[in-house]
């Protein structure tokens, strides 16, 4: 008992004495209250979603009190392949073109739709000619399981790379390091090709696994869905490293790495889309490499995606990693 208690004490003094981490103990919890109050607060949910073509004020006085229904969420369409695409997989209930060409569109499989084509009807004598596509709804599993699988890339690569850095840092093991020829970019290009084969590994059999049981809807390229994991990961790795460059408490690491964790899972899409958020939101979220790899992997996994699809998220994860490992390698330090 003598001694456990010498050790407690002897803990409790360390992180009193780390006021860094005392504040961040603090603070953290305090941003979160705020953040989940700004994402989750407002006014209530939409309950159908109706993908537009055109103007709404184009629209004649019958047809304008459909747009004015409370409860429906109405969401500006430029391409009509993909409004269609979304319709025929429930992701929009109805597709309504309000250009010369005057029509709408529907999933007959979908309820949602039905009751929409309804109400639309409802409002009096429309101009609006009827079409109607089929296909199978993307289950939530279909849905979620590419955030599932880059969240877990994302905890894997930011605590199992930064802070066993700092692990090192504190226990002397880089000072040690410091009397070899080892250049800093050597030593994290060493951590980060290490992390990536293991990530890569766990997450095609973590993959593999559960598709033998579950049957992921997959319409695109496994070729492209495994690049884009792979420049996601490279992009994690590198934020984990650039975290790890200078610090050497392991309490303020971890309170920087669960900064960057949280906002990724509640902002990039992971477990509900941001379509239809505020676009301040968007933004932000454009900002977090997360978002891209979940947007990539989401779209080749759902949408059928190419390579030419996910070049843009392609390119913002390389650049992004560019910019984390040459500032991370520059402000690197082994003591």
């Amino acid at each position: 008992m003598k001694r456990f208690l010498a050790i407690l004490h002897a803990r409790n003094m360390e992180f009193i004495r780390d006021k860094s981490s005392i504040g961040w103990n603090i603070l953290f919890p305090l941003l979160l209250v705020i953040g989940f109050a700004l994402v989750f607060t407002g006014e209530p949910k939409p309950l159908f979603k109706v993908g537009v073509m055109g103007d709404p004020a184009t629209a004649n006085q019958a047809e304008a009190a459909f747009f004015q229904t409370k409860y429906v969420q109405f969401i500006p369409v430029d391409d009509q392949a993909k409004g269609l695409d979304k319709v025929e997989h429930f992701q929009l209930d109805m597709l309504v073109d309000l250009r010369k060409a005057r029509r709408y569109w529907i999933n007959t499989n979908s309820p949602n739709g039905y009751v929409l084509e309804r109400m639309l009807r409802a409002e009096g004598k429309t101009a609006f000619q009827r079409n109607a596509v089929t296909g199978h709804e993307i289950r939530y599993v279909d849905w979620v399981v590419p955030g599932i699988l880059a969240m877990n890339m994302m905890f894997s690569c930011l605590f199992g790379v930064g802070y066993v850095i700092v692990r090192y840092r504190k226990n002397g093991f880089l000072k040690r390091l410091k009397a070899t020829p080892l250049r800093p970019f050597e030593f994290l290009l060493a951590q980060m090709v290490s992390r990536l084969l293991l990530i890569q590994t766990i997450t095609v059999l973590v993959y593999a696994g559960c598709n033998y049981f579950i049957h992921f809807q997959m319409r695109g390229s496994y070729a492209n869905l495994f690049l884009i994991s792979l420049a996601g990961a490279i992009c994690l790795i590198s934020l984990g490293l650039l975290v790890a460059a200078r610090l050497s408490s392991e309490e303020l690491a971890g309170g920087i790495l669960n900064l960057l964790t949280w906002p990724m899972m509640l902002l990039s899409g992971v477990w509900f889309s941001l379509e239809g958020t505020n676009p301040v939101v968007r933004k932000i979220a454009q900002f977090l490499p997360l978002t891209h790899l979940v947007d990539g992997a989401r779209a080749i996994m759902t949408e059928g995606a190419g390579l030419a699809d996910i070049a843009p998220h392609l390119a913002v994860l390389a650049l992004m990693t560019a910019a984390f490992l040459s500032i991370g390698s520059l402000i690197f330090r082994w003591e």
